[in-house]
């Protein structure tokens, strides 16, 4: 992922709080993704405006984290969910 592109969550495809497993999921139509912690953190900041670079430069300074660790650990992340189409980028 580049640092111009911004990510979105596709029409469908939502983050929800599981009360039964007292967890964060990505849900989409038919599917659904439970995330750890690092994953949930990433998509709260999905907004569908912001660029992936001002994604990591806010994860970095929330966390008190170097950015490049935070954007190599996004991308993938990102990039993952992008492959099953839980995820699309302009």
């Amino acid at each position: 992922m580049q640092e111009g592109e911004i990510p979105t969550l596709p029409r469908g495809v939502r983050l929800h709080w599981d009360r039964v497993r007292e967890t964060w999921v990505l849900l989409a139509p038919e599917r659904a993704i439970t995330l750890d912690q690092v994953g949930h953190a990433i998509l709260s900041e999905v907004d569908g405006h912001r660029s992936f670079g001002e994604i990591t430069a806010g994860l970095a300074a929330k966390y008190n984290a170097p950015q490049e660790q935070i954007a190599k650990d996004s991308a993938g992340f990102l990039g993952a969910l992008r492959e099953r189409r839980f995820l699309e980028v302009a």
